[in-house]
């Protein structure tokens, strides 16, 4: 069975994404906006931990789960067809 390439992608961008900002957000009810760079953060350029760099680490999770679920699910796939 195959992979749509384009919704694994999409569901990738979107787990990526809502998980990277759902971190920054459980941080900061506890410890509060504190702004510190996070290992992330060196990946990511300006994601840190406050309101602001929660939605930078949104675009950049969504951006980055895009790409890595579609090479996936491509790999995927080609691995899938020679098997056959």
């Amino acid at each position: 069975m195959k992979l749509n390439v384009k919704a694994f992608a999409l569901a990738g961008s979107l787990f990526w994404g809502t998980g990277l900002c759902f971190i920054a957000w459980w941080i900061m009810l506890f410890e509060g906006a504190t702004g510190e760079r996070t290992l992330i953060g060196q990946l990511y350029p300006g994601y840190n931990i406050s309101p602001l760099g929660s939605v930078i680490g949104l675009v950049w999770g969504a951006f980055d789960g895009l790409i890595g679920g579609a090479v996936l699910a491509w790999l995927y796939n080609l691995f899938v067809d020679r098997m056959k």
